[in-house]
């Protein structure tokens, strides 16, 4: 039986965020637990009316419906999705669970003195496990970032937003955000192809932000953003630059040779993992399996 077959029954009671492709709503169930529940309704302005809903979007919604089977506790639970035609375009709808705290909110709360390495050691290890999941899965992320990873009040760590990132360049996270460039990897500012390599890069970035508390990399174009990787990790040999790239090696980038410690406060462990996780070469980058097993997570 498909327990998803009847649509939830929900009230809007307040817009929390807006972004170009639609709004996020805080809502309620009606009936029933009267949970709170997150809705994001996204208007697609395509002319649908002669060609038909886009097969991509059919693919992703598809893929979302799959996701509403999910049930993994790193990863934010969707409840229901329609896409209803109106008019000459189409209405997307998404319905989550409700969490109000992302994880750039989170941070923005600790006191100077920082976050326990404990504290690091759970937030990261819950991401890691939500990511192996969604890689087991065959699905990339491919815009994770502190905003759209959300925080309970229990401390369990969800990943949201999965799979819209395969629609849109950006995600309407529970708060309106700015595109950021910041955990996004080489092979992405590059235009090369991409795996799930790329999600990688993204914990590693988060995992220096939860020592640092501050973004590791702050690039606000993507030739900056890609100088600021290269001053941190060395620029990578010309082999090792992607064939594809329409973006040309040059010795300019950055300088020579690789960092054996990214974060001088840190130790062994911690710079081992933040350093695997961000490789330049996708291949050479850890997986969300193996990071799980890294001696980081091993010590008390």
């Amino acid at each position: 039986m498909d327990v998803y077959a009847k649509p939830l029954c929900y009230e809007l009671l307040a817009e929390v965020g807006e972004g170009s492709y639609g709004k996020v709503y805080k809502a309620r169930e009606t009936g029933g637990t009267q949970r709170l529940l997150a809705v994001k309704k996204f208007n697609m302005l395509e002319d649908t009316s002669e060609t038909g809903i886009p097969a991509f979007i059919i693919r992703e919604v598809a893929l979302l419906r799959k996701m509403k089977y999910f049930n993994h506790p790193n990863i934010v639970k969707l409840l229901d999705v329609s896409a209803v035609p109106v008019g000459r375009s189409l209405d997307l709808t998404l319905v989550l669970e409700y969490i109000d705290q992302d994880l750039s909110t989170y941070l923005s709360k600790v006191p100077a003195s920082g976050l326990s390495r404990d504290c690091i050691k759970d937030v990261i290890q819950q991401l890691l496990r939500g990511l192996d999941f969604l890689h087991t899965n065959m699905v990339l992320h491919r815009d994770l970032k502190p905003q759209n990873i959300l925080v309970t009040s229990h401390g369990e760590v969800k990943i949201a937003d999965f799979g819209l990132a395969r629609i849109y360049t950006f995600n309407i996270a529970l708060t309106p955000d700015v595109v950021t460039l910041w955990y996004r990897a080489p092979e992405v500012l590059l235009h090369s192809v991409y795996m799930s390599s790329v999600d990688m890069w993204s914990a590693g970035c988060i995992l220096a932000e939860l020592f640092l508390l501050r973004p590791l990399f702050e690039g606000y174009t993507e030739i900056q953003q890609l100088q600021k990787i290269f001053e941190v990790i060395g620029l990578p040999s010309e082999d090792d630059w992607p064939d594809d790239s329409p973006i040309l090696y040059s010795v300019g980038w950055g300088p020579q040779g690789s960092c054996t410690k990214l974060l001088h406060n840190l130790g062994p462990d911690e710079n081992d993992l933040i350093s695997k996780c961000l490789a330049f070469r996708p291949s050479c980058r850890i997986s969300a399996a193996k990071a799980l097993a890294h001696p980081f997570f091993m010590k008390h």
